[in-house]
């Protein structure tokens, strides 16, 4: 059976979305409206019956001086990853994605490879021989996530080996924390979390801590606190006008696309953070606090009405994003995995991102310029 490949309008996009039940936040039609440096294209994927089988945001991004292009499937397609014949579904996007100009493609499969439980990761932390999350035994592997890896290999596709010391990938992250919520009432997950996290969430109410809901108008008071948390943590903060962008094309697209979340106390805005959601997954997507009034513990008060509050949207999952795959104590990063594991999370692997070189030499032109940044 062939497969053929169009651009699908907004509307067919979003309809097969939302005929799943979820798909990353980066593969609904609203992110292309995020990302004005790169331009959007839905693709779809017919079969012999002209049904839709298959969706994705591909985004991109040129060449300076050249109309030539990288193609880029953030957390994507949706398609079967699991089918036999992988290339029926991959080389028609190729072929698409070389009369488009593209140079290079990257894709993200959102597909499992294994998964640490809560107590595996707390587990792997304690234990002085664990270097990296990697090493320690994991709790369930998925199966055909191999196969997988193989076929793409077999077809010319290069896995890209996450950078850095911290295990994170140049692209999205190979590794994070996840809390399953399918099945469980609010008081199994509340059952889930560790000693520290119930006695915050409880110390933070005793204190007077409020968590309220925040519009497009508390931007300003969320990007504040980012900007002191970006200052403190040492990272590049994205300017107040990306989340702003990220407001109104998320939420014109569905209401409930992105909601963002402040923690009160006694006037002061001490910690925001921004949740979205696709179907059943939802994700805590950026977090901001202020050093000031840490004794109260907002975060933990803020999260835990975010997960109240994705449970009764019905989420299957609640996605903390990010982790490190580094258990040394000497990384600054190794505190925010033991606070999203203490929340019930488990560790999540994916496939990781993988490359297809269309032509070999600016592809490596661009890995170079990559390395020096």
């Amino acid at each position: 059976m062939t497969l053929r490949i169009q651009t699908l309008s907004r509307d067919e996009h979003l309809a097969f979305v939302a005929a799943r039940p979820s798909a990353s936040h980066m593969q609904v039609p609203s992110w292309g409206d995020v990302k004005p440096d790169w331009r959007a294209e839905s693709l779809g994927w017919f079969d012999e019956e002209e049904r839709l089988v298959g969706a994705g945001l591909v985004l991109f991004r040129a060449l300076p001086k050249l109309k030539r292009y990288l193609a880029y499937l953030p957390e994507g397609p949706l398609i079967d990853w699991h089918a036999d014949d992988l290339d029926r579904w991959l080389d028609p996007m190729l072929a698409h994605l070389k009369r488009q100009g593209a140079f290079s493609v990257k894709m993200g499969p959102p597909v499992v490879v294994r998964r640490w439980s809560a107590d595996a990761v707390k587990a792997a932390i304690a234990d002085p021989a664990a270097r990296r999350l990697r090493d320690a035994e994991a709790t369930s592997h998925e199966p055909g996530a191999a196969e997988v890896a193989d076929r793409l290999r077999r077809a010319g596709w290069r896995q890209t080996e996450p950078g850095g010391e911290d295990g994170f990938a140049a692209g999205q992250p190979r590794y994070v924390c996840q809390v399953p919520f399918a099945g469980r009432s609010l008081e199994d997950i509340q059952r889930g979390l560790n000693q520290q996290w119930r006695r915050n969430i409880k110390k933070a109410e005793k204190a007077g801590v409020k968590i309220e809901r925040g519009g497009y108008d508390d931007l300003p008071a969320f990007y504040e606190l980012y900007a002191e948390t970006a200052e403190r943590d040492r990272f590049l903060p994205r300017p107040l006008s990306y989340f702003q962008r990220m407001w109104t094309a998320l939420t014109t697209e569905h209401p409930d696309r992105m909601r963002l979340y402040l923690a009160h106390h006694d006037g002061d805005v001490l910690a925001a953070a921004t949740m979205l959601t696709v179907g059943e997954h939802v994700w805590y997507s950026y977090g901001a606090s202020t050093s000031r009034k840490r004794e109260v513990q907002p975060n933990n008060a803020m999260q835990w009405r975010m997960m109240t509050d994705a449970h009764e949207l019905g989420a299957a999952v609640y996605d903390f994003r990010g982790i490190t795959d580094t258990l040394e104590e000497s990384n600054h990063l190794l505190g925010l995995l033991r606070f999203k594991a203490g929340a019930g999370g488990e560790a999540v692997e994916y496939l990781g991102e993988w490359d297809f070189p269309l032509n070999r030499l600016l592809h490596k032109a661009l890995d170079l310029y990559m390395a020096r940044r």
